[in-house]
């Protein structure tokens, strides 16, 4: 079996893969498994030599899940990276990255919460219901690691505010989280898309100077994540 790069699958039992062809591969015995989340260390064991990178589909995702390789390889990586990270350094760039990542995660939230400001385009009499709204969307949204479609670089940042809103209001004024969903193709994207619109023609009855019914699922949701931070503000209080 010749040892060269390969991305992968993980195999069907515990230290096997499958190839593109699905055929099933067993490591070397001299090889080890690094799992994925350190890319420094990552990249210093793949410029070793041979790796098999094993990878998983999720939707639209390709997530890494970690290598294959000698294990030599994997332990003088780490002995090389640890001593580059030990230094006095590399501690100053990491406080110094640090500190740049965090002004440039604030500048995104502001972005995005104005953007979100824009694409709700509330009529004047409405513009305090905007500002809650887009400043529930924008923290549910915008945290690092979140996962959201607001962390996507694949779309531009007005269609990741008008997916962020609606998703939103799919889970905080709809019944979509208890709903059943008859397992058929196409179904969830159907009522998704129902969904959707019905968010739309809510988030259209503000664009008009009328008053917001009594009953209005959004005017319900934007009061229940008040009291939620009034609750933990209280909360923290007492256990201050």
């Amino acid at each position: 079996m010749p040892l060269k790069d390969r991305i992968v699958q993980p195999g069907y039992k515990i230290g096997t893969v499958l190839t593109e062809d699905r055929s099933v591969l067993t490591p070397p015995a001299d090889w080890a498994f690094l799992p994925a989340g350190d890319g420094p260390l990552t990249r210093n064991v793949k410029k070793r030599g041979p790796c098999w990178q094993v990878q998983v589909q999720k939707g639209r995702r390709t997530i890494s899940k970690g290598i294959w390789t000698k294990e030599e390889y994997i332990l003088a990586a780490k002995k090389e990276v640890e001593s580059k990270r030990s230094t006095p350094e590399y501690a100053r760039r990491q406080i110094s990255d640090q500190k740049r990542r965090e002004k440039k995660h604030l500048q995104y939230v502001d972005e995005f919460y104005q953007e979100t400001l824009k694409y709700l385009h509330f009529h004047a009499n409405h513009q305090v219901m905007a500002g809650k709204l887009a400043q529930a969307v924008t923290e549910h949204a915008t945290p690092v690691g979140s996962g959201t479609v607001a962390r996507t670089q694949r779309i531009s940042i007005q269609e990741r505010v008008e997916a962020a809103v609606i998703a939103w209001m799919r889970h905080q004024t709809t019944a979509y989280d208890t709903m059943h969903i008859a397992r058929i193709k196409g179904k969830r994207r159907e009522v998704r898309r129902t969904l959707a619109q019905r968010s739309k023609e809510l988030l259209d009855s503000y664009r008009t100077p009328n008053p917001p019914d009594t009953d209005c699922p959004l005017l319900k949701a934007l009061g229940k994540v008040v009291q939620n931070k009034t609750h933990t503000k209280s909360s923290l209080s007492a256990e201050a």
